[in-house]
């Protein structure tokens, strides 16, 4: 069974949603035939890989794409990037797309800035990222650097809409509640709803977008200056194995949450974000950010 996010994946800038002042731009690189070494940033999936693959896609060239999360050290870029770009080619251009360059090792990064000097004349790069802070200043300053921002759900509804007729499906429910859930990962609300199909209909079933109320019931245990078992219990009872919607919705409240104390609530809620990336168990992480949030109620 193939997965929609692929099958509906755009083929042209014409059916890429969203970020027009980028689409224009990116539609006079392929005009021209040309372009510039590129960074798309951006939370995670609002389309900054689609957007890199449409582009090679639309240009006469040779690709080597590298999801830098698995290949993330120097030897990847010594053994598999330099001599992809400095060998012979019989198209116009080499793209090397580096898909999540912000899990790419400093050191591994400060290779990556000679190679794209060395090899600008036959080569182009085009990185995606979520955490442009995660990319060193040298990299940021050789690339053109977009900001890549998710579509209005407005926009999100009508794709879903569209993938529903061409599926030939039929639904029970309201596409609202998993577009609300998911939010702007457009990716993940196109597989929440292949992933609710049964015989034919979709059927949302709300035990899998429990994940909708955890901020708020984990705000509200934190108000009522609950223990941290209880909070457990409630992250263990959410079924969510993925927290990164929480940082955010905490840190809207932090305010309310911790009157005077907001500053240094900020402080731990960033550090335990930039960890969560780093660690394996990803409950372990939020408990102990949440551990020390209680003591500052």
């Amino acid at each position: 069974m193939e997965l929609w996010v692929e099958k509906y994946r755009p083929a042209t800038l014409g059916e890429y949603v969203g970020n027009e002042t980028i689409k224009n731009k990116i539609a006079d690189y392929l005009k021209q035939g040309s372009i510039q070494n590129l960074l798309f940033h951006g939370v995670a999936g609002t389309g900054k890989t689609t957007l890199a693959k449409l582009i090679a896609k639309n240009l006469n060239c040779d690709l080597l794409y590298i999801n830098a999360s698995d290949e993330r050290g120097i030897d990847t870029i010594r053994d598999k990037i330099i001599p992809f770009a400095s060998s012979m080619s019989f198209n116009d251009v080499k793209i090397v797309i580096l898909d999540e360059a912000d899990y790419i090792t400093p050191q591994a990064q400060a290779t990556l800035r000679n190679t794209i000097e060395s090899c600008s004349k036959t080569t182009r790069f085009i990185l995606t990222c979520n955490y442009l802070e995660r990319i060193i200043s040298p990299l940021q300053s050789r690339c053109q650097t977009f900001e890549i921002t998710p579509p209005s759900k407005t926009e999100v509804n009508n794709k879903c809409v569209k993938i529903i007729i061409n599926e030939d499906l039929n639904t029970t429910d309201d596409l609202k509640l998993i577009i609300d859930t998911h939010y702007p990962d457009i990716r993940k609300i196109i597989n929440t709803l292949q992933g609710s199909v049964v015989n034919g209909v979709i059927k949302i079933d709300d035990t899998s977008l429990k994940n909708t109320q955890l901020g708020g019931l984990v705000v509200d245990a934190l108000i009522r200056k609950a223990k941290l078992s209880e909070i457990r219990q409630i992250l263990a009872d959410s079924g969510a194995r993925e927290f990164d919607d929480l940082f955010k919705y905490i840190y809207d409240k932090s305010n309310t949450l911790f009157g005077d104390k907001e500053g240094e609530a900020i402080l731990i809620i960033a550090k335990y974000q930039y960890e969560y990336t780093f660690v394996l168990e990803k409950e372990i992480c939020i408990a102990a950010m949440l551990k020390q949030l209680l003591d500052l109620c």
